[in-house]
């Protein structure tokens, strides 16, 4: 029987990735994927998440979601990603319609249809996720599995304020909703993925396959990568893959360490930084398995599979 997976995105080149090594993976079911502003706006994203289901020839419901931060307004990462979020290639969009109802309202219904089998793969800013669980907050009751791709563990993620990675520095209050909110979840963090980089050379052999997919992603990571290499950086980083690999294969997750993990708010260097209680003074319960290394010969497998390289 396949699991019910639900994505919730903001599409995004390592999005792209992720969401296709999930339709290459068949013991997996992608049930809706749910969209969010992040890395670049809303009409973008969901825009690029209709793409990639005709890419693959799914039919699965794409639901638009937030447009905004719960609170305050947050910048977006078009620099890196292009204007469009796909690299600014000029990609002929698709003529599918988005789904009517609102991603937050549609976490809530794939948890009703799939109760206590459903594992939500959460890929951006945490908008759609907190909303749904301010609505209910008997959602996590229903879901066997929410895995977070999000945060810095030890203080060093890619933001103008040094701790806070991108997705949870996008909107840290709904960070702070789900991570007090959630018993228990799987982080792959910003750190995790500096550290499990692609080579180049194993990129571009897989970017060569002849397929559809392949020939896709080509197009629109090319801005990425060029800005990657001109960065110095020695391969391609794609955080919501490896938390992707993660989801598909926990027994791929070689070291994981289980801890407390909070949202800071308010700090004028370290709002968006993930605190963790690393040495469990705080007296509060662990809520997050953190993946601090996935076999990195098993995630390299999955992202040429879900390219047609393998």
């Amino acid at each position: 029987m396949t699991i019910p997976l639900l994505i919730d995105t903001d599409p995004g080149v390592d999005d792209a990735l992720a969401i296709l090594m999930a339709y290459a993976e068949p013991s997996v079911e992608v049930v809706a994927l749910t969209v969010t502003a992040g890395n670049v706006g809303l009409a973008h994203t969901s825009a690029n998440a209709l793409k990639l289901v005709d890419l693959v020839g799914a039919d699965t419901p794409v639901h638009a979601g937030c447009a905004t931060p719960l609170v305050r307004p947050a910048e977006d990462a078009a620099y890196v990603h292009g204007n469009d979020g796909f690299g600014d290639t000029g990609y002929e969009r698709s003529t599918r319609e988005l789904a009517a109802s609102h991603a937050a309202q549609a976490i809530l219904e794939a948890s009703h249809a799939h109760t206590g089998r459903l594992m939500i793969v959460a890929l951006g800013p945490l908008t759609n996720l907190a909303l749904a669980l301010r609505l209910d907050p008997t959602l996590p009751q229903r879901v066997a599995r929410l895995v977070v791709m999000g945060g810095a563990v030890t203080g060093r993620g890619n933001t103008h304020l040094v701790p806070a990675e991108f997705n949870i520095g996008f909107d840290p209050e709904a960070a702070h909703v789900v991570f007090s909110g959630w018993p228990s979840f799987d982080l792959v963090d910003w750190e995790a993925t500096v550290r499990q980089g692609l080579a180049f050379e194993d990129v571009e052999r897989w970017l060569a396959a002849d397929d559809a997919r392949a020939r896709f992603y080509a197009s629109i990571s090319q801005r990425t990568r060029d800005w990657t290499r001109e960065r110095g950086r020695g391969g391609m980083l794609v955080a919501d893959a490896l938390a992707m690999a993660a989801a598909l294969e926990p027994a791929a997750c070689t070291r994981v360490e289980t801890r407390h993990v909070a949202i800071e708010l308010d700090g004028a260097l370290t709002r968006g930084a993930t605190v963790v209680d690393w040495e469990g003074r705080m007296g509060r319960p662990a809520n997050a398995r953190i993946v601090l290394e996935v076999a990195q010969a098993r995630f390299e497998a999955r992202v040429a599979a879900a390219l047609g390289a393998a």
